[in-house]
């Protein structure tokens, strides 16, 4: 198959090795599946897949919904989640954990019921993305403002600590043996610290890419993914720090997910694409394809089990006009049209 080399002189310069790039057409390597209308109101954010239940949690204004991967359906919902972010879901302690951007907090439920369990917990400023580490059994709240993390005990939910890591926090990782890993969106690097002690390890910068967002992780050869404001993936070596390959991806990007089974790279970009990336060695990658998805499907899941992707979002009104208290107005959402999507292949 033709390839064309990238090889502009800043790589060189790194000494970032191969990325390859189709210029044949290719068969996608997802298409759209099926669409699961939610309807409703307000914004969304991260979604969350539980492979062991089943299902999957969608952030949607205030509430998070709750889709039957099996039926497609939506089961249920948690309501009084003010400006929800991230959901993530702990089995083995039959609880799920929700950052509460507008209310600076966190939001146990249980997974049968949906219920919330106690009080909302107080976390660091505009909570965001969230994550459980089964190796330390704690959940990492990160604040996008502030550079904090508010550590949870997974089990019972008590406060185990508190990281400062510095700068605005986007997407976390975890290697799954003691390590945990953040892209800082104002400082342009990626991080590494203790999952236990929340020591800061290691900085890792990311330039030529700005404003990093999501964040995948390859525990086979020790690759983390940035997907990066500027229409960049960065891949790092997290051992080393050097970086190793720079991509082109869509605009917008919000999401990364890797998948081990097909080393496949996927940023979704809220300009409307998925960007499709193979890890062909630790140190060499092809974009694959960019899949057509929708305006404003920013995030993704991954389902390790179907390998099916997961994303939302909504139709849009027209933008206002322009004001000096909001000189860049976003459009309206139309209500009742926000929806799933889910593609494989």
């Amino acid at each position: 198959m033709k390839t064309l080399l990238f090889t502009a002189p800043l790589a060189i310069a790194l000494g970032i090795t191969t990325v390859r790039a189709q210029t044949t057409a290719v068969v996608a390597p997802y298409h759209l599946l099926h669409t699961i209308t939610v309807g409703g109101e307000g914004g969304w954010d991260y979604l969350s897949v539980d492979p062991a239940g089943e299902r999957l949690y969608v952030s949607h204004g205030t509430q998070v919904e709750v889709v039957d991967l099996g039926t497609r359906k939506v089961i249920g919902s948690i309501p009084n989640t003010p400006n929800v972010h991230g959901i993530d879901v702990v089995p083995s302690a039959n609880r799920g954990y929700i950052t509460c951007g507008r209310a600076n907090q966190c939001v146990v439920f249980d997974l049968k019921t949906l219920r919330p369990i106690g009080a909302p917990i107080p976390t660091g400023p505009k909570p965001d993305a969230l994550l459980y580490d089964a190796y330390s059994q704690r959940v990492f709240l990160f604040s996008n403002d502030g550079g904090r993390s508010t550590v949870l005990n997974a089990a019972t939910g008590a406060v185990a600590g508190t990281a400062e890591l510095g700068g605005d926090i986007e997407a976390p990782a975890t290697d799954g043996k003691g390590s945990i890993f953040a892209n800082v969106e104002d400082k342009n690097e990626v991080i590494e610290f203790d999952a236990k002690t929340l020591a800061v390890r290691k900085r890792h910068p990311l330039a030529p890419g700005e404003a990093p967002t999501g964040l995948g992780y390859d525990p086979k050869t020790n690759r983390l993914f940035s997907g990066c404001h500027n229409e960049k993936l960065v891949v790092t070596d997290s051992k080393t720090g050097k970086q190793v390959a720079v991509l082109p991806i869509g605009k917008g990007v919000d999401g990364v997910a890797f998948d081990p089974s097909t080393n496949n790279i996927v940023t979704s970009n809220g300009s409307g694409t998925f960007t499709v990336i193979h890890e062909d060695a630790p140190n060499q990658y092809t974009v694959v394809a960019n899949v057509p998805t929708a305006p404003g499907a920013k995030t993704i899941a991954l389902d390790p089990k179907t390998h099916h992707l997961f994303t939302s979002t909504a139709d849009y009104g027209p933008t206002p006009a322009a004001t000096p208290e909001n000189p860049r107005p976003r459009p309206s959402i139309v209500p009742g049209t926000f929806r799933v999507l889910e593609y494989g292949k």
